[in-house]
């Protein structure tokens, strides 16, 4: 087996590894349940892509970064997301407006949902264990190419798993539920990331 090889399979697993149980893939099912699939996975994808090479391109220097700088900016971002999603998710819905929503998700162009899910999820990647893990095989295995793809392939699996879920539970369960549960978890990713800031 090439050294090329070894790493792309190793990075995978090890990718994969980190990311099933991570908020990667809470916010992808969450954005998931929000928009419609297409463009939330087009936005991941891209943010995976951009995420991977950055960590790439820098290997082990990503891990010197100021971790209160990058914990904060998460905070933010997370808290944004989580302010909007429950402030809709309390408003009182017009007439008929429930049932419609039940169809589908809401009307937000392609252009939107991809871009927000780009925004969110390249925010929540900053310093996360799986681009700490990526830049330091790169650096380690010098197999820059190889552990870039072995990343990007891993979350854009857990992407499509999340995805696959959310499409499932976005038809079963009432929108304004679905965006309550979202802004608290938002909420809860939030805080979490404050405390680091500030730990």
């Amino acid at each position: 087996m090439s050294a090329a090889l070894l790493a792309l399979i190793s990075t995978f697993g090890l990718v994969l590894a980190v990311e099933l149980p991570d908020k990667t893939l809470v916010a992808t099912l969450v954005l998931t349940t929000r928009f419609r699939a297409w463009p939330v996975f087009a936005g991941v994808t891209a943010a995976f892509a951009v995420q991977s090479t950055i960590a790439v391109l820098f290997g082990s220097v990503l891990t010197l970064l100021p971790e209160t700088l990058v914990s904060g900016i998460v905070a933010v971002m997370f808290g944004v997301g989580a302010y909007f999603l429950l402030r809709e998710g309390f408003a009182p819905a017009a007439d008929g407006e429930e049932g419609a929503a039940r169809i589908g998700p809401g009307p937000a162009t392609f252009l939107r949902s991809s871009l927000t899910s780009f925004g969110v999820l390249f925010a929540a990647e900053w310093g996360d264990a799986s681009q700490l893990a990526t830049a330091g095989l790169a650096a380690r295995l010098e197999q820059p190419v190889a552990v870039g793809i072995g990343a990007f392939c891993a979350l854009v699996a857990v992407a499509g798993i999340a995805v696959f879920v959310g499409q499932k539970v976005r038809s079963r369960i009432r929108p304004k539920l679905i965006q309550r549960v979202a802004g608290f978890v938002f909420s809860a990713f939030s805080i979490a990331a404050l405390w680091q800031t500030f730990a």
